[in-house]
């Protein structure tokens, strides 16, 4: 089968395309054919070697997170689960490729009426939104900034916030991305590229009662301090680099709470199949803003690194417009 390897970490380039022996799945185990493959920031951490939670060890085909059809099954796995349309974690790699064995409990069946483009980008990215919205207990009226909103973790979360009633700030890096926002449902969309970006929302909301911090470093610092007395702010992400440097005392000093989720993996899962079934429903949207062939995924994490995309981005692994 096509695959894409990780033979040794590196840049961009370190992702190659080659041949990979077709898996089989064994008891307890299904085969998915491929159409997509989720990719995700951490990824592109990976393939570069730096440490963290979710280091790999080369040689390996990376990606955790694919949508496909189950084409087999394993000899104690109901038969009648071949043909279901699905997504699923890989358990930490496998992903670039166009079949992949996994456990038979880790797939989730895709609702009629969605895309597997749209499942796979919310297979990581919803369950995120959803587990964080949930986490600092968004309310009607709060005044919520998203950061990163234009990415696939933010344009959700900016969409769930406004559903729940709040007042959404969208902050995002670049006038490309800040005209995405309004259309997601944020109020007020500014860039935090330019100078005073802070300044802009405290002068037309007052501050802000959450922050959905998904880019870390200076950015975070700045985010906490548009808080209020009383204020929640959880991180996700870092998309500068590094996480945010709010140290505990000074949230206490500010009177904010900062929230960092401990969810059992029962609960994601039930976070991943709300957000697919809210999708289907048209409830949301998950923003595709980019898509690579199978054998592109170099110039994929290329793009990520460099702050050129917007939304989720995915591998076509199948090379159809609609899955």
């Amino acid at each position: 089968m096509r695959a894409i390897w990780l033979r040794e970490f590196g840049g961009p380039e370190a992702l190659v395309p080659g041949p990979a022996p077709d898996p089989t799945p064994g008891p307890g185990q299904v085969l998915i054919d491929v159409a997509h493959a989720n990719i995700t920031f951490v990824e592109t951490q990976q393939r570069s070697g730096r440490p963290g939670p979710f280091r790999v060890t080369p040689p390996l085909i990376p990606g955790n997170g694919v949508g496909g059809v189950i084409a087999a099954v394993g000899p104690d796995v109901d038969p009648a689960r071949v043909g279901q349309r699905v997504v699923s974690a890989t358990g930490g790699s496998g992903g670039y490729a166009e079949r992949a064995v996994v456990d038979a409990a880790a797939p989730i069946e895709v609702p009629a009426g969605l895309a597997l483009d749209a499942a796979v980008a919310l297979l990581a990215d919803g369950r995120t939104a959803a587990m964080l919205v949930d986490a600092v207990g968004v309310r009607p009226g709060d005044r919520v900034l998203v950061e990163a909103a234009a990415g696939g973790v933010g344009s959700l979360l900016v969409q769930l916030a406004a559903r729940a009633g709040a007042r959404v700030i969208g902050a995002a890096g670049g006038p490309r991305k800040v005209g995405l926002l309004p259309d997601l449902g944020a109020e007020v969309a500014v860039d935090y590229l330019k100078p005073g970006w802070a300044d802009r929302i405290r002068d037309t909301l007052g501050g802000v009662d959450v922050v959905l911090d998904g880019v870390g470093g200076s950015l975070a610092r700045t985010a906490f301090e548009l808080l209020d007395p009383g204020g929640r702010m959880v991180s996700f992400g870092l998309a500068s680099g590094e996480w945010s440097p709010v140290p505990p005392e000074a949230a206490a000093g500010r009177q904010v709470t900062l929230i960092r989720p401990d969810v059992p993996p029962a609960r994601l899962r039930a976070y991943t199949i709300q957000a697919l079934a809210d999708a289907a429903a048209g409830q949301l949207r998950p923003l595709i803003g980019q898509r690579f062939p199978l054998e592109r995924a170099a110039d994929a994490h290329a793009a990520i690194e460099a702050r050129a995309t917007v939304g989720k981005t995915l591998l076509d692994v199948v090379q159809t417009s609609k899955s």
